[in-house]
């Protein structure tokens, strides 16, 4: 099988192009291929596929084979991969996703996809859409306690999959792998959640890490990044328009006027191979 690995400012995936391959067993191909010792390495798998509603369509495994809804930094590179290997040459492009037909405006380079604005669809701000147990409210700054009496502000947020932002003042306090992980997998959240941590630093730029749902630290989040922009807006702490800096890279994020979220990042192909099944 062949594969071509790409990332987006750092959250590499291995993509396959199944306009062209097969994959049978994709929840345990992705548990296998993820594996930064043995195998290729990676945030996941992501395969790229036809479409009978839009320009392609792509499914999102984490690494621990459970599947995603959408990825930020995922649809670019899929947008890039298609764009760049002729499969599709559209400008803007549709790729249909399991959280619904996401837009991307490519700008290109020598004729490559170097960058893509993607709109990233209205947040989902109620309990139920994101989904969390309890009464059907929007999460503002609510006090989540965890097992060992702990308790952070939450804000959540669904991009199209669940989000919980936290506003610290010291990133470098926190035990993103501990408290990321119970989080995750605290009760609140029946279909588990990805977390950020973030530090403002003025309204129109902040720092965030992320525990990411199935896959653990990852260097970015295009759908976190996006839940942080709406976050700071509904906490009054950032504008509408942020400048995101995350482990891997930055990226921009506007909370539009139309309710939409529209994110730019750069997308970019590292190698090809082939997986000897």
């Amino acid at each position: 099988m062949k594969f071509t690995k790409m990332h987006g400012i750092g959250n590499d995936y291995v993509y396959v192009n199944c306009f062209h391959e097969a994959v049978k067993d994709p929840a345990g191909l992705a548990k296998k291929i993820s594996d930064r010792h043995f195998g290729v390495g990676s945030d996941g798998l992501i395969l790229i596929l036809p479409s009978e509603t839009a320009d392609c369509r792509m499914r999102i495994f984490n690494a621990d084979g459970s599947e995603a809804q959408m990825c930020g930094n995922g649809i670019r590179c899929v947008a890039k991969y298609v764009y760049d290997h002729k499969l599709v040459r559209k400008n803007p492009l549709k790729v249909e996703t399991l959280a619904g037909i996401k837009t991307i405006e490519l700008f290109t380079q020598n004729d490559c996809v170097y960058k893509a604005r993607v709109n990233m669809g209205c947040p989902g701000l109620m309990r139920s859409e994101i989904p969390m147990v309890g009464t059907d409210t929007q999460v503002i700054n609510e006090s989540l306690i965890l097992g060992d009496g702990i308790s952070f502000p939450i804000t959540c947020v669904s991009m199209g999959n669940p989000h919980c932002v936290i506003f610290v003042d010291d990133l470098k306090q926190i035990d993103i792998e501990k408290k990321g992980k119970a989080i995750e997998h605290h009760n609140v959240f029946p279909e588990r959640t990805n977390v950020h941590f973030v530090r403002v630093h003025t309204p129109k730029e902040v720092t965030m890490i992320t525990w990411e749902r199935g896959s653990g630290i990852t260097l970015a989040c295009g759908t976190g990044a996006s839940a942080v922009c709406v976050a700071g807006v509904l906490n009054k702490r950032t504008e509408r328009n942020l400048l995101a800096h995350l482990p891997g890279g930055n990226l921009e994020l506007e909370w539009a006027d139309d309710e939409n979220v529209y994110m730019t990042g750069t997308a970019t192909e590292v190698f090809t191979g082939e997986w000897l099944l």
